[in-house]
């Protein structure tokens, strides 16, 4: 089967897009030949949206999850929906508002490991309370002086970019890597990353995930807490909104 053709990893902002339904797996998950749903990866959750068949009926997407690649995306409809025929074309929307808060989330992710340049050693985004753990034996850092750094390089507006290198290049280069234990995927001959700033001056990362254009649309953003999880790892929770005053 041919791979999914992932249209979010070009344009983040695609809200809606036509596409043809190529097969119904034996567990019910939507294959389509091209998509705008983001599966499930890398700490961000998979999108929520509809989509709409040429009669006008609506199948409720719950989930989107990747298959044995990365290059399978599966489509999850919610419990008794409607089921479109292999070969229709149908009308995919996603649910924008939960999509752009997961965008500002995980960009933000990106600007503090910026602030705290530590070996990272899991993280998870979500709508309104995402956590990056850093292998940081030793805090040193407050959530004020990191919400204050934070927010310098929002309100400076950098712009947010992809490029791709090769397996090669990033062999050449190991720093673009920040994850203690995990590393991107290789052996398809190129990887992509995500850069900040002009010329990527503030940051370059491996990431398959969805980002915002600039950092400005970030808004306000805070670290609600840090916390300690074992004697090595810091876990840095992020919030939108003020830091609360104390």
């Amino acid at each position: 089967m041919a791979p999914t053709q992932a249209l979010f990893r070009e344009d983040a902002y695609l809200k809606t897009a036509d596409a043809q339904v190529v097969a119904l797996n034996d567990r019910g998950g939507l294959i389509l030949n091209r998509t705008i749903f983001y599966a499930t990866s890398g700490g961000q959750p998979g999108d929520t949206g509809f989509l709409e068949c040429a009669d006008g009926s609506r199948i409720v997407i719950a989930g989107t999850i990747t298959g044995e690649t990365k290059d399978e995306i599966i489509h999850l409809p919610a419990p008794d929906q409607p089921m479109p025929k292999p070969g229709e074309v149908v009308k995919l929307a996603i649910d924008w508002e939960r999509r752009f808060k997961l965008m500002r989330m995980h960009t933000a992710c990106h600007l503090l490991t910026v602030v705290c340049p530590f070996p990272i050693t899991g993280a998870a985004v979500n709508e309104e309370d995402s956590r990056v753990d850093f292998d940081l034996p030793d805090a040193g850092v407050t959530k004020e002086d990191v919400t204050a750094s934070l927010q310098e390089l929002i309100a400076a507006d950098h712009p947010v970019f992809t490029r791709w290198i090769t397996d090669d290049e990033l062999a050449a280069k190991p720093t673009l890597v920040k994850s203690k234990n995990v590393r991107p995927p290789a052996g398809t001959g190129r990887i992509r990353l995500v850069c900040i700033g002009e010329s990527a001056s503030v940051d370059s990362q491996p990431c398959g995930g969805t980002h915002v254009a600039r950092t400005g649309e970030i808004g306000e953003i805070h670290v609600g807490k840090i916390e300690k999880k074992g004697r090595e790892n810091r876990r840095f929770r992020l919030r939108f909104g003020p830091l609360p005053v104390a």
